[in-house]
This record gives structure tokens, C-alpha cells and sequence, in this order.
């Protein structure tokens, strides 16, 4: 009895060693990619979806992702090759070139198409009208971000100069935004998912107003990497395309509860059933490209509103910093 318990401990202790020693062996076989993501938020849930069915793996690839807080520091983290990647606003591109980059940032694939933040007021509001920022504190988001230059574009569409017509705040640091709020800073606040609903949830505010439902379609966020890069890389990119592309496949065909159990991991303060109002909101109002390649008209769309916002350096060309071949070459697969 005793050696037939001995032959079956060391039956298992082999296999286990033999599972470990594979999944080392493959993890190891895989090409490795750093990727800097802006923020972590549910509006790029197909990038986490990606991750967690395996798309990547799938590829040949071992996705490794880092939240770096702000565009100006996941720009730094870019150009100084802390990542070869990153997922960023595409205003972060044109600001570099601007500044005589001699190894330009590219935008290869987009993954939202719509701004991705909320009107939260303090105060719960039956009948919301947008003259009631008139004269109110406004907390926005970062000068020159996309979220405050979208913002500050939907109050001009609504008549409300923010810079006259009510006190604009925007002076806090990207993450603590959600936390000076919180303590009593700002009649309204810019906020992104899954923040603005778990205000909600708590009390703490209220969800008013859609920014991406103002604004219109919009390259918001795309993926980006240095040109040298990419000359350097072009199968990496294209398998990384690949995996991005199934996953938004996956989300148009599944629904916001399937895809809240996906994602859930990536997001241990939010509970599942507010992961699902929110995916199900973003679907609903067309934030999830599903076309992943970045037009012309969004591209002279997202300098209009930069220029809006007085914080265009200079007109950008199109075939300069945006590259559609990749995507255009997965999808016609």
C-alpha cells in the first residue's frame, strides 16, 4: 500500500513538473511586447478582452501591460522605449511631431471611437439642461488631454464658454480627479468609466450627460509606437492587430453580461453587475470601433476640436503620423 502511494505521489509530482516546465517553455517561445495603456478604464475593454481569452498568446505574443496615468506620461514612457506600445489619445502624436520628432509617433489602430467621459453632477438633477453649468464649478480633465478639449468643445456646441462662463478647474493631476471631487471640489465633474457610475452607486454624484454622445465619432484612442518601431517590427504589430481585431469581434457579438465576466478581473474595486451597466453603455452608444482603422475625416475631426480648444501647435497631415495598411490587412483576411 505504502509503495503504491509513494509510485502515485510521484506520478503527480511529475505531471505538475511537466505542466510547469510547458507553460514556462511556451510563455518563453512567446515574442514579448510592453504596452502602456493611458488609464485603466472599462472604454477599452476590448484590449482587456484580448488579454484574457488569450488572443495575444494565440498570436505568438506575451502582452505585457502597464497603466502609466496621463498622456504625457505614457508618452514618456514611449519615447524613452519603457514601452513599445501604448494606448493613448491621439493628440499625444501630433504634439510630438510638432516638436520636430525625427522618429515620429504613428497611429496603426484605433480602439474607441467616441470620447469615453461623463458629466457627473453633484447634485441629482430630474430635467438636466446644459446652461446649468452656467456659473457652476466645472472640475475638467487635463489641459491639452483629449478629455478637456472634448469637453470644453461640447459646452462651446451648447452656447458655454468655459473659460467665461463658469469656474473651470483643471489644474488636478489626471488621477486624483475622481478624489477631489469626491471631497467636496466642483458642482460637476468630467469623469471616465467605471468611476462616474461607482459615484453613482455611492452617492457621490450623478451621471447627467454623455460626452461621447455630444461629441460625435472621434480617433480617441488608438494604439501607437514609434515609426522605427514599426519599420523594425511590422510582424509584431500585425499579430498584435490581429489579436486586437478579434477581440472587438468578440464584444460586438457577445453581450455586455458575457463581457463583464471577462473583463471583471481587470477591475477588482468595481462589482459585476456595475461592469455590465457600463460595457452595455459604452456598446450602446458606438464606443467600441469596429473598424479599427482611423479615417481621414476622424483625424480632421480630432484637429477641429483641437484647434477649438487652442491647443493645435500646427496642422498635422494624415499620411504622416496615421498607418491603415495593418489594419486593413487583417481585415480583409
Amino acid at each position: 500500500m505504502k509503495t503504491q502511494l509513494k509510485i502515485a505521489i510521484f506520478v503527480m509530482v511529475s505531471l505538475i513538473t511537466l505542466i510547469g516546465m510547458t507553460a514556462c517553455t511556451k510563455k518563453d517561445s512567446l515574442e514579448k511586447v510592453k504596452l502602456a495603456e493611458v488609464t485603466r478604464s472599462i472604454f477599452y475593454t476590448p484590449q482587456y478582452v484580448a488579454l484574457e481569452k488569450g488572443f495575444f498568446e494565440d498570436e505568438g505574443l506575451d502582452v505585457e501591460l502597464t497603466t502609466t496615468w496621463g498622456g504625457d506620461k505614457t508618452m514618456t514612457t514611449l519615447l524613452s522605449d519603457g514601452a513599445d506600445i501604448a494606448l493613448v489619445g491621439s493628440e499625444t502624436s501630433i504634439y510630438v511631431y510638432a516638436q520636430g520628432a525625427t522618429d515620429p509617433v504613428i497611429n496603426f489602430a484605433q480602439l474607441t471611437a467616441t470620447d469615453g467621459t461623463f458629466l457627473v453632477s453633484r447634485e441629482k438633477i430630474d430635467s438636466f439642461d446644459w446652461g446649468m453649468l452656467k456659473d457652476s464649478t466645472f472640475l475638467g480633465q487635463r489641459k491639452g488631454g483629449m478629455p478637456q478639449m472634448v469637453g470644453e468643445y461640447v459646452l462651446k456646441q451648447h452656447g458655454i464658454d468655459p473659460h467665461s462662463d463658469l469656474e473651470l478647474i483643471q489644474n488636478i493631476d489626471f488621477g486624483n480627479i475622481p478624489n477631489a471631487f469626491a471631497s467636496g471640489t466642483g458642482d460637476f465633474v468630467q469623469l471616465f468609466e467605471p468611476t462616474a457610475s461607482v459615484f453613482e452607486k455611492e452617492g457621490k454624484g450623478y451621471i447627467v450627460a454623455s460626452f461621447g454622445e455630444e461629441s460625435g465619432h472621434v480617433p480617441y484612442t488608438t494604439f501607437m509606437a514609434k515609426k522605427s518601431y514599426m519599420d523594425t517590427n511590422p510582424e509584431i504589430v500585425e499579430k498584435f492587430v490581429r489579436a486586437l481585431y478579434k477581440a472587438q469581434l468578440w464584444v460586438e457579438e457577445n453581450s455586455a453580461a458575457e463581457i463583464a465576466k471577462v473583463v471583471e478581473p481587470f477591475f477588482e474595486d468595481s462589482d459585476l453587475e456595475t461592469i455590465e451597466v457600463v460595457v452595455d453603455r459604452y456598446k450602446s452608444q458606438g464606443s467600441f470601433a469596429k473598424d479599427m482603422r482611423l479615417s481621414k475625416e476622424g483625424w480632421e475631426n480630432l484637429q477641429a476640436i483641437m484647434d477649438e480648444a487652442g491647443e493645435l501647435p500646427e496642422k498635422s497631415d494624415y499620411e504622416d503620423l496615421v498607418n491603415t495598411s495593418i489594419v486593413e490587412n487583417v481585415m480583409n483576411e
